[in-house]
């Protein structure tokens, strides 16, 4: 709760965001919950594959970072942490996300609601895209239709017209054209 000045009080919990080093954010979060740190990383499952098997993997739902309930005075407990990089701010202080967002996320991930954080860079129809992952790996194309997750392309270096729906998350603006 924010005092009369604007301030937050030296010992109200908040939850704030911390930024972790890439792939740490597991590992973060079992390191503020062995020092008594309320801390929480949504992660999602997912089904990895490889070239001889399968295997579902929990992966981060928001890559490279993690939520902590802390007071100012735990914060520093929370930089101190191996793998914690810093805060994420907004106008100078530790960004503070409302309780209800957090709570909103936990139902959604206790649900088993399929979800994903997907990056904010627009793909638009006409736009030329490479593919980053999967059966058509580096191929180029032409998007067709953006259908909420999936993009529907042409692939047009395959000595033939195929068009294709891929995951929006595997593909990405092919820049060098």
């Amino acid at each position: 709760m924010e005092n009369q000045f604007g301030s937050r009080s030296t010992w109200s919990r908040h939850w704030l965001v911390i930024y972790t080093r890439p792939r740490w954010e597991k590992k973060v979060d079992k390191l503020l919950k062995l020092q008594d740190i309320r801390s929480y990383c949504p992660v999602r499952s997912v089904t990895s594959q490889w070239a001889d098997r399968k295997k579902i993997v929990d992966l981060p739902l928001f890559s490279g970072y993690v939520f902590v309930w802390v007071n100012e005075r735990e914060e520093y407990k929370v930089r101190q942490t191996l793998g914690v990089l810093n805060f994420i701010y907004y106008m100078g202080k530790p960004a503070v996300i409302r309780d209800n967002v957090i709570e909103k996320i936990e139902e959604l991930m206790s649900k088993n609601v399929e979800c994903e954080v997907v990056d904010s860079q627009e793909i638009h129809l006409g736009d030329r895209i490479r593919i980053k992952q999967g059966i058509f790996y580096n191929q180029e194309g032409t998007v067709i239709k953006v259908q909420g997750k999936h993009v529907l392309m042409l692939l047009d270096h395959l000595n033939c017209a195929v068009v294709s729906s891929i995951p929006i998350t595997d593909v990405m603006l092919n820049t060098a054209i």
